[in-house]
């Protein structure tokens, strides 16, 4: 479509983007009182938009522009997630410096933006990797440092090969540990890192998730896995090894079972388990080239050492075992072959006892040497214990064994923040030989990152004159820290910098997060469940233990969008060539076309697969809704309506109220769904010799309003061309005219009676009707069918003891048995009265389609025959033929 057809949709889009900047539509002032803050998660800046972009950021626009129009001021802002390796890795290809690619791909993603009409207050726009952005990095580097809260140790840590960098946990992927970035098989390797202690926080970081109730189920529940709390005790066994006796302490969930353990487990890289490595070389063999943590089946080899149950004082055999990992409970365990499937299945490879410690508490026989038997149960073979529940001989072994105290222990880890590489936020330390690691001073931030050099290898490093500097405490030479920090600090509180972007003596404005802060509402990709909503969450909490923020927790509504999918439902990417360009959709059928198609086609959480069909239907609506639009009479206003001008008038108010409700949940797909509907309405009512010009304008002024948030510019060229004031962007939300509570009563009536319409034609073969009756149930079945609803039980009981409906006798009492065969789901009737004015207002609808005149009739109004067969909520009909 285009010009000639009346609608350009490059002129509309341009004109109207234009004017909101001119008029700063979308800029929030300082002094507002907590605005909406609506937030998509800012983009990585790759220089491409793609369909995903588009439609992540089309929710949180609507969004932002429906909150709006409901008379809120919004907080609605952008930036760019601008420190990272792929820009490194594209400036190395490219022979330019990440810093200037990455602002090539800033301004090129920024002019799509624009491009696609998103109403960002762009006075607000960061750039994580500007000096005046990362220097705050840098000084909450410092104040966590201070608190306790950074460490630097030795620490075996996924190295990528090809990137040249640590990766976090996170960053490795799959069973085949590949890096999230590039694939590369990651590697381990000891090297010297800075920590974030996000585990000084693992129990609140937990507890809290229950709080979220704005957070999606599945979140919340990969963050709890994440965190990964488990409760247990540890306790020490004594290992007997040529240098000496050395108590190692062992966790476990099931203490219960400690006189079951039959032999104990070490890590690999365990102590004690390198040290027999050196002693034996089998041993080393093992831990060198077979040990496979993530190999199906576990694997360990014996050493020289034994251990001493504590429980027992049984000397148990030691083995090295790659199903023990040193970074899970304390690197070391009892091994319990009876009532644990993988001790179970180690023991029956080694050639282990397998001694039952555990029976069930019924009579039901368990054979362990078959399969363990994993459940709690009742003590046997346990000594003082055998008797005992297990929870019971839990807490008592727990008080009893020397040394043995209850322990918690956690999956998740302490955020490592070291990179190895060029473009991140440089850590704010020095390396002084006497002083050692002494943080930068907050007055010579922010360390900013020097020329880049073409090199392999960690690029700080190589950045000589750089790295040389002297040491703020003692003034002699130092040399400074050459890892950079994780992008993911960058994106851990941008959202509080969006509050006062421009602030230059401190990362935000506190006064002004304590009011705008949480944001209210979170948008983007399930894929940063764990690593970004985590971290943001665990900085977020510091920051308030640090009397700099109030709020404990960044977001209070969460909605992660579901993919958009290639026409052949699989996930778009350039190798399948299934992807599609924003940038072809919007020159051939405009902006608010993809935005529409993308909001309609499914909830924001769902996948769905991208249709070039959808994509001119979308057009195809709009198209028709601006030349509703242009044919309206604007001024005129409703007239003493009749029936017909009412059924519309009140379709017209239902929609909003449910379009409303759905734009409330993020529901855009059913809130157009109902909008489309009432379009198609009003065009059926437009095309009535005598339509109501006042009723038509109203509903075609809802309509775009409605459509505002989703299809900016189209809808402000209605709302022009109806000469609405100002724009549509800052006009009321509609609301109601009229009480419309029993629409859905209303509108279930109305549906059915012109379903029975057309069976009853197409069953009779009545090619041309002359006229259809449709008759309303007598007065006494509403009576009937009140009293069947408040029955307690027995219904025909309840509507024969009134004294009035016994008088029917068999009618009454047979409509009663009806009655009772639905209970107790009797449905609520309108009653007479409004059933009778319902279908009068919808009469046209029959009207038109059948082209044959419409009367409505009560009981008395018709033979009893027909009256006869009328029910509450089902009239009786005939159709009449020549």
């Amino acid at each position: 479509m285009g010009q000639d057809d009346g609608y350009d949709h490059q002129a509309i889009e341009r004109r109207w983007q234009r004017q909101w900047d001119e008029a700063d539509v979308f800029r929030v002032p300082d002094d507002a009182d907590d605005p909406e803050y609506v937030l998509a998660m800012f983009p990585y800046t790759s220089g491409q938009l793609h369909m995903g972009h588009v439609r992540n950021y089309a929710i949180t626009d609507a969004f932002a522009r429906y909150r709006r129009m409901d008379g809120e001021e919004v907080l609605h802002p952008m930036g760019w997630d601008s420190f990272g390796l792929p820009a490194e890795n594209a400036a190395n290809e490219r022979d330019t410096n990440p810093r200037e690619w990455t602002e090539r791909c800033i301004e090129q993603m920024r002019e799509q933006f624009e491009s696609l009409g998103f109403g960002y207050d762009w006075d607000r726009e960061i750039t994580t990797c500007d000096p005046d952005y990362y220097r705050w990095n840098q000084w909450i580097f410092n104040r966590f440092r201070e608190a306790g809260l950074v460490d630097r140790q030795a620490a075996t840590v996924n190295w990528c090969p090809s990137c040249e960098t640590v990766l976090a946990d996170e960053q490795v992927e799959g069973d085949e540990e590949l890096c999230w970035r590039c694939g590369t098989p990651v590697e381990e390797r000891d090297l010297d890192q800075w920590f974030f202690r996000t585990t000084e926080y693992a129990d609140e970081l937990l507890d809290a998730i229950d709080d979220l109730d704005g957070w999606p189920t599945n979140v919340r529940d990969m963050q709890r896995n994440w965190i990964g709390r488990t409760e247990g005790a540890e306790v020490p066994f004594t290992l007997h090894t040529p240098a000496g006796d050395e108590d190692v302490v062992a966790f476990t969930t099931r203490l219960d079972t400690i006189y079951g353990a039959t032999y104990f487990a070490l890590a690999p890289d365990h102590p004690l388990a390198e040290a027999a490595a050196e002693r034996d070389d089998e041993v080393a063999h093992f831990v060198d080239h077979v040990a496979d943590p993530e190999g199906d089946e576990p694997q360990g080899i014996r050493t020289d050492l034994t251990a001493t149950n504590p429980a027992t004082g049984e000397d148990i055999p030691v083995f090295v075992a790659d199903f023990v990992l040193s970074d899970v409970g304390t690197g070391a365990l009892m091994a319990v072959p009876a009532h644990d499937e993988r001790d179970h299945a180690f023991a029956q490879s080694h050639d282990l006892p397998i001694r039952q410690v555990v029976a069930p508490e019924s009579d039901e026989d368990v054979d362990v040497e078959e399969a363990a038997f994993t459940d709690d149960g009742v003590l046997v073979d346990s000594g003082d214990y055998s008797g005992l529940a297990s929870q019971t001989a839990r807490q008592e072994l727990t008080a009893d064994l020397d040394s043995a105290e209850s322990a918690v222990q956690y999956q998740l880890r302490d955020w490592g923040v070291s990179r190895q590489r060029y473009w991140g936020t440089p850590i704010p330390v020095v390396h002084c030989e006497d002083c050692g690691p002494v943080s930068v001073p907050d007055e010579d931030l922010p360390v900013e990152l020097p020329e880049f050099v073409h090199t392999t290898g960690n690029p700080l490093d190589a950045a000589e004159e750089w790295k040389h500097t002297d040491c703020p405490e003692c003034g002699g030479p130092a040399v400074r820290e050459t890892d950079t920090m994780d992008t993911f600090v960058d994106s851990s509180w941008y959202f509080l910098r969006f509050v006062a972007p421009d602030l230059d003596d401190a990362p935000f404005d506190v006064e002004r997060a304590n009011d705008w802060m949480p944001v209210d509402e979170y948008v983007g990709g399930v894929e940063h469940a764990v690593m970004h909503l985590l971290y943001s969450r665990f900085v977020t909490k510091a920051l308030a233990d640090l009397d700099l923020l109030d709020h404990r927790e960044p977001f209070e509504a969460l909605t992660t969008q579901g993919m958009v999918l290639g026409e052949d439902g699989t996930k778009m990417s350039k190798s399948k060539d299934n992807g599609v360009s924003p940038e072809r959709i919007v020159e051939e059928y405009g902006a608010d076309t993809a935005r529409l198609f993308v909001l309609r086609a499914a909830r924001p959480d769902k996948d769905f697969p991208w249709s070039e069909e959808g994509v001119r239907s979308s057009n195809a609506f709009l198209e028709r809704l601006l030349e509703m639009a242009r044919g309206v009479d604007a001024d005129a206003t409703p007239a003493d309506t009749d029936p017909a001008a009412e059924y519309v008038a009140r379709e017209v108010a239902a929609t909003v109220e449910t379009a409303t409700e759905h734009f409330e949940e993020m529901e855009f797909n059913r809130a157009v769904q109902v909008v489309d509907e009432m379009v198609s309405l009003l065009v059926r009512y437009r095309d009535r010799e005598e339509a109501d010009a006042g009723v038509l304008a109203r509903g075609v002024e809802v309509a775009v309003k409605l459509l505002a948030p989703l299809a900016p510019h189209v809808c402000e060229e209605c709302w022009d061309e109806m000469g609405g004031d100002g724009f549509v962007a800052e006009a009321a939300w509609p609301t109601p005219d009229r009480d419309v509570s029993d629409h859905g009563q209303a509108s279930r009536l109305v549906d059915r009676t012109r379903e029975d319409v057309r069976d009853i034609v197409d069953v009779a073969g009545i090619e041309e009707p002359t006229g259809v009756d449709v008759v309303i149930a007598p007065d006494w079945m509403y009576d009937a069918l009140e009293i069947a609803r408040g029955a307690d039980g027995d219904v025909v009981g309840a509507v024969m003891g009134d004294e009035d409906l016994r008088e029917r006798g068999e009618e009454a009492a047979d409509y009663a048995k009806d009655l009772a065969a639905e209970a107790p789901a009797i449905p609520e009737p309108l009653g007479p009265d409004r059933e009778r004015d319902t279908l009068e207002r919808a009469a046209w609808l029959l009207e038109s389609e059948f082209d044959a005149p419409v009367r409505v009739l009560d009981a008395e109004e018709a033979d009893d025959d027909l009256a006869g067969k009328a029910e509450p909520g089902r009239p009786a009909i005939h159709v009449h033929e020549d």
